[in-house]
């Protein structure tokens, strides 16, 4: 049976996956649990994107650094910029055994791994560092990388970067903390809960079932991404969206229930926004993260969050939290369509929730209701 949806229907099994309703949830841990994940990030426009999607969901109840509490208690653990639940990495070990990848290797594969043999010496005494004085940074481990990275990306000749972060994907080592800015490594079994190993198949088969009980609805296939795919393979239930191409699988738990919408200010890479064609093709909402865009170019903004309002993304918010002054800098509240008066009062309340949160006042360039380019 094929489940008929409307896009009301999809948007709303997406935001009631993702938390985003009444009540709010009230345990954090639970919280990170039923996500599956939620992304590390370094940006600190308003507030590091974690700590950004923890309060979404949970409100004044959550505590900044509550999740670094959690990773530090090991209730957490970090893989490839994931904060994960800790028992979940039992699902991750079979395909660590596996790298670079079980079966015939695709050509991309056979590079990585042959250029880990390259430098097999320096992973060698990254491990012996490790053992003997860790966890370190990254600057104190000895970089005797000799085949350099190249790339035509972010990463080119980041030998050493790359070169930890291949070994983190082959279960040698994990991130075990920070030291100011720089990130602290460690042997991966000092990190890792000792929990036993999920089979391959079965491994992933569970990982797609938690991706999809954590999206609601999804694609059973995706272009590939980075650290964590979108798509959920057979899970759940085969779905159709009116008016939206392909196919569908759903959350079956989450086709009844009541709806209970409110308003939520979201970080630009949470998990209801951040596969830019989902969230287009149900929510028909046009956004890009600019920072990487030159200042003339920039519509929104240079971090801009996207507003959730009951289950539609309606707008972007435009601010920067600058504790020095002690406030929450508003530049511009961008509505997209008509905004009623209720709407404007619900993302009014939302901003001076977020300014309460972040101790700070909240200080206005652009009132909500006007709109501003930027």
């Amino acid at each position: 049976m094929i489940h008929e949806l409307t896009r009301e229907q999809a948007r709303r099994i997406a935001v009631r996956a993702q938390l985003l309703t009444e009540p709010r949830p009230v345990d954090l841990l639970e919280v990170v649990r039923h996500l599956a994940l939620v992304q590390s990030d370094p940006v600190k426009v308003v507030a590091p994107s974690a700590d950004l999607v923890a309060w979404s969901r949970l409100g004044s109840s959550y505590v900044m650094g509550d999740l670094e509490a959690l990773r530090v208690a090991g209730s957490l653990v970090e893989l490839d910029m994931m904060l994960r639940p800790a028992e979940d990495i039992a699902l991750f070990r079979a395909e660590m055994a596996a790298w670079p990848g079980p079966g015939p290797l695709k050509e991309w594969q056979e590079g990585i791994r042959d250029w880990m043999l390259a430098n097999d010496e320096c992973r060698r005494d990254v491990l012996g560092a490790l053992a003997a004085d860790g966890p370190l940074p990254a600057s104190k481990l000895p970089d005797t990388t000799i085949a350099p990275w190249e790339s035509s990306g972010w990463n080119n000749d980041r030998s050493m970067r790359k070169l930890l972060d291949l070994m983190v994907g082959r279960g040698e080592i994990a991130m075990a903390g920070t030291e100011g800015r720089e990130r602290l490594w460690d042997l991966a079994e000092r990190v890792h809960p000792a929990t036993g190993t999920v089979p391959l198949e079965q491994a992933v088969a569970e990982r797609d079932v938690r991706r999809l009980r954590a999206l609601g609805i999804a694609r059973p296939k995706s272009a590939r991404t980075p650290n964590e795919p979108n798509h959920v393979g057979g899970a759940g239930a085969p779905a159709a969206i009116e008016g939206v191409k392909g196919r569908w699988r759903v959350e079956p738990e989450l086709l009844d229930g009541d709806f209970a919408g409110r308003t939520a200010l979201l970080s630009p890479i949470d998990r209801l926004v951040i596969d830019r064609r989902r969230m287009g093709e149900i929510f028909g909402f046009d956004y890009q993260l600019e920072m990487f865009k030159p200042a003339a170019e920039r519509r929104w903004g240079y971090w801009a969050m996207p507003i959730l309002h009951g289950d539609r993304l309606v707008g972007k918010l435009d601010a920067t939290a600058d504790h020095e002054a002690g406030v929450l800098r508003v530049d511009a509240v961008h509505e997209d369509g008509a905004w009623t008066r209720r709407m404007r009062s619900a993302v009014d309340d939302e901003i001076s929730a977020l300014a309460t949160w972040l101790a700070l006042s909240v200080m206005r360039g652009v009132l909500p209701g006007e709109r501003q380019g930027r």
